[in-house]
């Protein structure tokens, strides 16, 4: 069995209760989470399904992984074995979930897997990736793109083709199905951030006793839209949770990342090389 948490700001009311409807249709699902940040309240919320727990943080906006700790720590009190952390602007398959929980319940060694994300016309987001270097996302953010291309493509390993499963360090946050001992091991998402580098900062601990995998076999739509490249206050905001990031792991030395990114090009290379 699994949880499940949706963290809210603003909801689109018709597209979050599209998404719990068709969680609940999931045979793995035990309970969905709506964690509300929004400074009001939505009345749409108040008449649910009795599995779905819409919780109001009554004008305080926590933070995307505060508001996903709440839940998270419902999922460790009752011993509910998965945690699925998702967006409101993914959509995924009932069965498509059940067919991804079969597969994490089956792999002991598995913490945190991802399936292939696409945008709705159906194009690839690459969402794996190398822990970055303070240089790599500067670059990212406010160099032209040609002139970062070839470092973009070994970031977000796009040599891999993205067509075969892959353990990397870094899987992106908008949909993490966790095994609730691996998050509870990594202590859950550190609150420290307010939002985007939380789900790099908990990947890579759980990648250094699990396996942090995406799996290609079954895919979600996400309709991502990169908002702090388009408002100033969340490139703000991004920067500083970048700031409190590096601050933690290191900027320019920080031998756990050099370790991870080494053996993740090594194995992949080798996986991807002609035999």
């Amino acid at each position: 069995m699994l949880n499940v948490s949706i963290v809210l700001y603003h909801p689109i009311v018709p597209q979050v209760t599209r998404l719990c409807e068709e969680l609940l249709q999931a045979k793995c699902v035990r309970k969905v989470f709506l964690i509300d940040n929004s400074p009001m309240k939505s009345e749409e919320f108040d008449n649910l399904d009795r599995k779905i727990s819409y919780q109001w943080q009554q004008g305080q906006n926590l933070g995307y992984g505060r508001g996903h700790n709440i839940a998270i720590r419902e999922s460790v009190y009752y011993n509910t074995p998965f945690h699925l952390v998702i967006n409101a602007d993914v959509w995924i398959k009932a069965a498509d979930l059940d067919v991804l929980h079969q597969f994490i319940t089956l792999h002991a060694a598995v913490g945190s897997l991802m399936p292939k994300i696409v945008y709705p016309n159906g194009e690839l987001q690459y969402l794996c990736k190398l822990l970055p270097t303070p240089a790599i996302l500067v670059g990212r953010r406010f160099l032209p793109q040609w002139l970062m291309r070839r470092c973009n493509e070994r970031y977000e390993l796009r040599f891999t083709g993205y067509d075969k499963p892959m353990n990397v360090p870094y899987l992106s946050g908008c949909f993490m199905l966790l095994r609730t001992e691996a998050v509870l091991k990594a202590r859950l998402f550190d609150e420290r951030y307010f939002m985007y580098p939380e789900d790099m900062d908990l990947t890579r601990t759980i990648h250094r006793d699990y396996l942090t995998l995406y799996y290609p076999a079954i895919t979600v739509v996400h309709d991502h839209a990169r908002e702090s490249y388009h408002s100033w206050q969340m490139t703000r905001v991004h920067i500083i949770n970048m700031c409190r990031y590096f601050n933690k792991w290191g900027w320019l030395f920080d031998k756990e990342r050099r370790l991870m990114n080494r053996l993740t090009l090594q194995y992949l290379s080798e996986a991807n090389s002609p035999t």
